[in-house]
């Protein structure tokens, strides 16, 4: 039987490719090493193609994603989708920043497709970013979208600029959360919120 070869397909600009190869074999120069050694040879590639994916957010559009599964439906109680896996990039350092994001929101005769929501997350976290504006550009972009009766963003990570340098604390975790309309005003909707996003219901 003949066996077949793994091929990997990865579809990238050619030109941006080559442009942030350079810019990265200068770097590794810089730090003192050799971008000829046998390790470092394709270094620059695989590094320019990670670089490409781990942001690219920046070529996805949130409201359209949740535009394209919109649907009429006459449910006005808490929709939460929790421990949505987020993986970014902070702005100040270029290094990640990772954790959950949990979302909820009321609908005002408009629901959308569940696995809109994470696409909506995945697509503000793979920018370079902050993560107090992750939480805001997500619950703008569901609030303009939907017109709902209440968003509710929380999202928890670890950074990496705080445990690998700066001040290097190992177990330190950062919450920042966005809430409106019902979420923001009535106090039992936010703790039921919070109950959900807590609660083991698996």
């Amino acid at each position: 039987m003949e066996e077949k070869s793994y091929e990997k397909k990865e579809i990238y600009n050619e030109r941006e490719i080559d442009e942030l190869s350079g810019y990265y074999q200068n770097v590794i120069t810089n730090i003192g090493e050799n971008p000829g050694r046998e390790g470092l040879v394709k270094t620059p590639v695989r590094a320019a193609k990670a670089m490409k994916f781990l942001t690219h957010g920046y070529s996805l559009d949130p409201k359209l994603i949740l535009e394209s599964a919109l649907f009429k439906e006459d449910y006005r109680q808490i929709v939460v989708v929790k421990d949505i896996e987020i993986y970014s990039l902070c702005e100040h350092h270029l290094l990640p920043f990772f954790g959950k994001a949990h979302v909820g929101y009321i609908p005002n005769g408009t629901i959308v497709g569940l696995s809109k929501i994470p696409r909506v997350v995945e697509a503000y976290a793979r920018r370079l970013q902050l993560q107090e504006r992750l939480t805001t550009q997500i619950k703008d972009c569901i609030e303009e979208v939907l017109r709902p009766l209440g968003v509710a963003v929380v999202i928890e990570a670890q950074h990496l600029c705080m445990s690998m340098r700066g001040i290097q604390k190992q177990n330190s975790v950062t919450t920042t959360s966005e809430f409106t309309g019902a979420f923001l005003n009535q106090w039992n909707t936010r703790q039921e919120f919070m109950h959900l996003i807590g609660a083991d219901l698996h």
